[in-house]
């Protein structure tokens, strides 16, 4: 089985080092040539999503740090078969595709979620979420104030620069956590739901902290109506949308079902969560607001059931693309201690990652009142991801941060998304989780397996 599981290695290294010479060889980047290109790509992001998956499961880690690892190993630093240079026109398709697997992701974890199990905790979800905000932001804006830090680093006021990365310090990316609470059956615990919440809210508050920066930079007054309007926006679009949806969505559903045309559920699912991620984003919320949003009303639906099985397929193939296009982000040449140019960098991105783990692991400590794993809790609110890296591409494009600055910020990003799944599995193994029943499991979870074939019986 080794000799096996090396070749087969082998060959998908093969395919992936060779990949880039075949999309060269037909014909670039339009039409025809464009197409196979975006074949080629997609082709080999799934199978080495899969198989680094498969390698690391077989290790005892969540199969989404070997799907991280993969996009890095793929990406434009190492192997270059993820492009992401935005003159690429393979870039956009591959980052259409990445929307589309964490939307569904999010859509798989509200399909699964108990809307009264979530209100349960929604006083100790705020908690973990408000402290989780407050922690890293102060620290960010202490750390960048402080004496030592050079001046020429400034391409905005200081202070403009300090609020700034104390916001992108704030942000949660909840898809990482939520694919690892998935692949360990861990879903309807109670970490699941605080953390799940928690990471809601947290995208509410980073929203408002984004809105406030970007008015810094453009040198716009701050007032409290302008941040008033963008909270009341914020909550009146999941409010509403889950209310009005929970009324409507069983009937209509319920029509859909006595349709006899193939996959009519399964589309008509499909379609509503796109349509939900587009709403959360015209009212300025994360797209991944409204997939999950969407999965809470559908959970209310007799069709549930049918929905959540068929929707795992459309998440096998789109949502592993997602994880390997963050680790294609990563340039490994950041790494490099004996560049002259990489020390500040690697000094403000580690001075940056200690900050952003530190302050979320402490909101795991914000809601005494409610027994929890709060290890785990506060683990689960340590990545980044994509969330981070939207706010520090906005920081970038306005001018508030240098390349220098904003490499350091990429570091403590994937550093942070790169950590939290096996330390999130260790983190379970040591204290449990505590369920909705009020039971604590203290066994380590494990990803249910098939049992294996029986064997026939021999013939005498």
């Amino acid at each position: 089985m080794t000799i096996r599981r090396g070749v087969g290695a082998a060959v998908v290294l093969q395919l992936a080092a060779a990949s880039p010479l075949w999309a060269a060889q037909e014909g670039g980047g339009h039409g025809a040539g464009l197409l196979v290109s975006v074949f080629v790509v997609f082709a080999v992001m799934l199978v080495a999503g899969k198989f680094s998956g498969e390698l690391f499961e077989r290790i005892g880690q969540p199969a989404v740090l070997g799907e991280l690892i993969a996009g890095i190993v793929l990406g434009a630093s190492v192997l270059g078969v993820i492009p992401t240079s935005p003159d690429n026109p393979v870039t956009e398709v591959v980052t259409i595709f990445a929307e589309i697997g964490v939307v569904v992701l999010l859509f798989e974890i509200g399909l699964e979620t108990d809307l009264k199990q979530m209100f349960r905790v929604g006083g100790g979800a705020f908690s973990i979420a408000a402290v989780g905000v407050l922690v890293p932001m102060v620290g960010g804006v202490l750390f960048w104030m402080a004496p030592f830090i050079d001046p020429s680093l400034n391409h905005a006021s200081p202070t403009t620069t300090a609020i700034f990365l104390g916001a992108t310090l704030t942000a949660t990316s909840v898809g990482i956590t939520a694919r690892v609470l998935q692949d360990l059956r861990l879903m309807h615990s109670v970490e699941a739901r605080l953390i799940i919440g928690a990471a809601v809210i947290d995208d509410i508050m980073g929203i408002v902290l984004l809105g406030l920066v970007s008015s810094l930079v453009a040198g716009s007054a701050i007032s409290v109506l302008s941040v008033s309007r963008s909270v009341v926006v914020a909550i009146g679009f999941l409010v509403a949308a889950v209310g009005i949806g929970l009324l409507l969505a069983p009937r209509v559903f319920g029509l859909l079902d006595q349709m006899q045309v193939r996959g009519m559920l399964l589309v008509s699912a499909f379609a509503f969560l796109l349509l939900m991620a587009a709403a959360a984003d015209r009212v300025g919320l994360a797209m991944i607001i409204g997939a999950f949003a969407a999965g809470l009303i559908l959970s209310g639906t007799n069709q549930f059931d049918v929905i959540s099985s068929r929707i795992k397929p459309v998440a096998d193939i789109f949502t592993p693309v997602f994880f390997l296009s963050i680790g294609a982000k990563f340039d490994v040449s950041l790494l490099d201690p004996t560049n002259p140019e990489n020390v500040s960098v690697l000094l403000i991105g580690g001075a940056l990652f200690v900050i952003a783990v530190i302050g979320k692991i402490v909101a795991g400590w914000a809601a005494p009142w409610i027994p929890f794993n709060r290890v785990g809790v506060g683990i689960g609110m340590i990545p980044r991801g994509e969330v981070g890296l939207i706010f520090a591409n906005m920081g970038l494009m306005a001018g508030v941060v240098n390349t220098e600055l904003f490499s350091a910020v990429v570091i403590m990003l994937m550093g942070t998304t790169f950590i939290a799944p096996p330390l999130l599995k260790w983190s379970f193994s040591r204290w449990g989780v505590k369920h909705s029943t009020g039971s604590t499991r203290e066994s380590p979870p494990q990803v249910e397996r098939p049992p294996p074939r029986p064997k026939p019986p021999d013939d005498d």
